[in-house]
């Protein structure tokens, strides 16, 4: 049962968090002035889409910053480099089992 709530909240947070819990915090920070503001009697609704408009652009901004470091105009990721192959651990004997018989043949 400790498990599924722990599953349960790490999924609550990982939706609401995400990636940038800058972006989580306004998106808080802005509900919760607009409720206060409402409750006060004034019109806030405008507070929401502001913070949205204000945030968004700088957490792609810092998403991308090292892009712009690095003077790339692309928004795609470099390719990694593919990692060396190992040589066999069978001592570079490969299987063959043409004609029904499993027989050992050198690696070409």
């Amino acid at each position: 049962m400790i498990g599924k709530l722990r599953a349960f909240g790490a999924f609550w947070y990982d939706f609401i968090v995400g990636d940038d819990w800058q972006i989580a915090v306004g998106v808080v920070a802005a509900l919760g002035l607009t409720f206060g503001l409402s409750r006060a009697g004034a019109r806030a609704w405008w507070i929401v889409p502001l913070v949205i408009v204000v945030l968004l652009p700088h957490s792609l901004y810092r998403a991308t910053r090292h892009e712009h470091r690095a003077g790339r105009t692309d928004a795609t990721p470099q390719k990694r480099p593919q990692p060396r192959s190992r040589r066999p651990r069978d001592g570079g004997v490969s299987w063959s089992t043409r004609g029904g018989a499993v027989r050992r043949r050198p690696r070409r």
